[in-house]
C-alpha cells in the first residue's frame, strides 16, 4: 500500500512538472510574437531579437515556477493537517531543493540578462550606428560599458553576502559584533546574495509598475471602451491641414520673389513648415489606407465586444486595487510594523483574491490558469502604458514603442522593463495573497478545548487550522519564493510603500484616462522623425 501511495504521490508530482513544462513552451511562442509583433521590419537585428525573446521568456518562466512551488508544499499535507505517508523529512528537503535551485538558476539567469547580455547587446548596437565604426570598436566600447554594469552586480552581491539578516546585541563587543557578521555570511550558502540582487531588481521593477502599469490599468480598458476617432473625419480635418500648411509656405516664399534672401526668423519657420507638410502628407497616406481597409471594417463589427473587454478589464483593475488596498490597509493595522517589513501574522482584512487563490489551489492547475492570467494582465497594462507615456529618462524621451517601427534598442530596453515588472509582479501576488504564497492550502493540527472518550481513556480533540505565521516550524512548509522575497525585512518596507504609491497612480491615471478624448486612428503610426521611407514598413492594420 504505501509504494503505490509513493507511485500515486509520484505521478501527481510529475503531472505538476509536466504541466510546467507545457508552460514554458507556450511562453517561449508568446515572446517570440510578441516581439516580432513590435520590432521594426526595416532595422531587426537577429541578436537584438533573441536577446529579447529571451530575457522576457525567462522572467515569464520564474513567475510561472511560483504555483508548482506552491503546490509542492502543499501537496505534502492532507486537508485535516496531517502529513501524508510518503512526506517523510528527506523527501520533503528534497522536492524544496528542487525548487529552491530552481530559482537559483532562474535568479542568476536574470542576472546574467540584466548586467551582462542586455547591456552588451544594447551598446554594441549604439557603437554600430556610427558608419566609421568598425565591428573590433564595437565589441571593444560595448565590452568596457558592460564592464561597468559587471562591477555594479558584483557589489550588489557582496553587500547581500555581508549584510546581517538580524542585528547583533546592542551590550556585544566590537568582536562578537564582527563574529556575528561572519557567522550569517556562512549560514547563508549564496542565498542571502542572489536574495539582495533581486530584490534590487525587484525594486526597481516596482518604479516600473508603478510608473507604466498603474497607468496602464486605466488606459486600456478605456481606451476600448472609448475607441479611436473616425478616419474620414480625421482624414478631412489633415486635409484642411495641409492646406492651411500650404499658404503659410507660399506666403513665406513670396518675400523672396524678387530675389532678397530670406531672413533667418523665416527661414526656420519655412523649415519647420515644410517638416510638418511632410508629416501631414504621410498621415494622409495612412488615413487613406485605413479608409479603405477590410481590417477597419472587420474592427469596426468588432466594437461591442471591444467595450464588453473594456468592461471586463476595468473591472478586474478595480477588483486588484480593491484588493491590493484591503491587504496594504490589513499591515497598516495588524502587522508587525516597519522593523519587520510590515510581515504579517494571519489575515485580518480578507480580500477577494485572498480568499479565491487558496480555494483554486486545492484543484491544481486552476490557480496555475489565474496567475497566468494574473501576470499576462500586468504584461499587457504595462505594455499599454509604456506605449502611451513613452520610454524617458526624466525629462528626455528616449524611445516611442510602435507596432512593427521599434527598434532594437528600444526593443532591448521595453524587454528590460517588462522583465523587471514581471519580476515585481511576484510580490505583487504576495500582497493579494500572503497566506497562498507562504502556505499554499497547508494546514496544520491544534488542540482544542473538546474531549472525547475511547477505550484507552479521555483525549484532546484536535482540528486543523490554516497555516500562518504562528504554527510551529516543523508543521508548515514555507515556499521557497517566501525565503526571495522576504530575506531582507528593508525591502518589504519598501515594497509596502510602493503598493500604496501603485494605488494613488491609478486613480490619477483613471482620471486623466477619463478626462482625455478619444485616440486618433493612426496612433504611434506616424511621427515628426519618421523618414518618408517608414511609410514602407507594414501597417499595423494590414497584418
Amino acid at each position: 500500500m504505501a509504494a503505490a501511495g509513493s507511485g500515486s504521490a509520484s505521478a501527481e508530482l510529475v503531472m505538476g512538472w509536466w504541466i510546467f513544462g507545457l508552460l514554458l513552451l507556450a511562453i517561449l511562442a508568446f515572446c517570440w510574437v510578441y516581439v516580432r509583433k513590435y520590432q521594426s521590419q526595416r532595422e531587426s537585428e537577429v541578436v537584438s531579437t533573441i536577446t529579447a525573446i529571451f530575457s522576457l521568456a525567462i522572467a515569464l518562466i520564474t513567475s510561472a515556477l511560483l504555483p508548482v512551488d506552491i503546490f509542492l508544499v502543499s501537496y505534502m499535507k492532507n486537508q485535516n493537517g496531517t502529513f501524508k505517508d510518503w512526506a517523510n523529512s528527506n523527501v520533503s528537503k528534497q522536492i524544496e531543493d528542487t525548487v529552491l535551485y530552481g530559482y537559483y538558476t532562474l535568479y542568476s539567469v536574470i542576472l546574467f540578462c540584466v548586467f551582462l547580455w542586455i547591456p552588451f547587446v544594447y551598446f554594441y548596437y549604439e557603437e554600430k550606428e556610427e558608419d566609421d565604426t568598425s565591428r573590433c570598436t564595437q565589441i571593444k566600447t560595448a565590452f568596457k560599458y558592460t564592464l561597468g554594469f559587471a562591477v555594479i552586480c558584483a557589489l550588489l552581491l557582496l553587500v547581500g553576502a555581508f549584510v546581517p539578516l538580524s542585528v547583533p546585541n546592542k551590550n556585544s563587543t566590537e568582536w562578537e559584533k564582527v563574529k556575528f557578521l561572519f557567522e550569517e555570511l556562512g549560514s547563508s550558502h549564496g542565498l542571502a546574495a542572489l536574495s539582495f540582487s533581486i530584490s534590487t531588481l525587484t525594486l526597481i521593477g516596482m518604479l516600473a509598475a508603478i510608473t507604466y502599469t498603474a497607468y496602464g490599468m486605466s488606459a486600456l480598458p478605456l481606451n476600448l471602451i472609448k475607441g479611436t476617432r473616425s478616419a474620414a473625419y480625421e482624414r478631412l480635418e489633415n486635409t484642411e491641414d495641409i492646406e492651411e500648411v500650404e499658404q503659410h509656405i507660399q506666403r513665406i516664399k513670396s518675400k523672396s520673389k524678387d530675389g532678397r534672401p530670406l531672413p533667418a526668423k523665416d527661414r526656420r519657420a519655412l523649415k519647420h513648415f515644410e517638416e510638418r507638410l511632410r508629416t501631414l502628407r504621410r498621415r494622409g497616406r495612412h488615413l487613406e489606407f485605413i479608409e479603405k481597409s477590410c481590417w477597419t471594417k472587420f474592427c469596426g463589427v468588432l466594437r461591442p465586444l471591444k467595450i464588453i473587454w473594456g468592461i471586463f478589464f476595468i473591472l478586474v483593475a478595480l477588483l486588484f486595487t480593491v484588493s491590493l488596498f484591503l491587504s496594504s490597509l490589513d499591515k497598516a493595522l495588524h502587522s508587525a510594523g516597519i522593523d519587520s517589513g510590515f510581515i504579517i501574522f494571519g489575515t485580518n482584512l480578507t480580500n477577494p483574491l485572498n480568499m479565491l487563490l487558496p480555494i483554486l489551489q486545492t484543484v491544481f492547475p486552476l490557480d496555475y490558469l489565474l496567475i497566468t492570467t494574473i501576470i499576462m494582465y500586468f504584461i499587457f497594462t504595462s505594455m499599454a502604458g509604456i506605449r502611451n507615456i513613452g520610454i524617458w529618462f526624466f525629462w528626455i524621451r528616449l524611445y516611442r514603442i510602435r507596432r512593427g517601427r521599434t527598434r532594437p534598442q528600444a526593443l532591448l530596453f521595453l524587454c528590460m522593463i517588462l522583465l523587471l515588472i514581471v519580476l515585481h509582479t511576484s510580490y505583487m501576488i504576495y500582497s493579494l495573497a500572503p497566506q497562498y504564497v507562504m502556505y499554499g492550502s497547508q494546514k496544520y493540527l491544534i488542540e482544542s478545548n473538546a474531549t472525547y472518550v475511547d477505550h484507552k481513556g479521555n483525549h484532546t480533540l484536535s482540528v486543523p487550522k490554516k497555516c500562518d505565521a504562528d504554527a510551529p516550524e516543523d508543521q508548515c512548509i514555507v515556499t521557497r519564493t517566501y525565503l526571495f522575497l522576504h530575506k531582507f525585512w528593508f525591502f518589504s518596507a519598501v515594497y509596502y510603500f510602493g503598493n500604496w504609491a501603485f494605488i494613488v497612480v491609478f486613480l490619477i491615471g483613471l482620471i486623466v484616462s477619463c478626462c482625455k478624448g478619444k485616440k486618433s486612428v493612426i496612433e504611434g503610426e506616424v511621427d515628426e522623425d519618421d523618414s518618408d521611407l517608414s511609410d514602407d514598413e507594414p501597417s499595423m492594420y494590414s497584418s
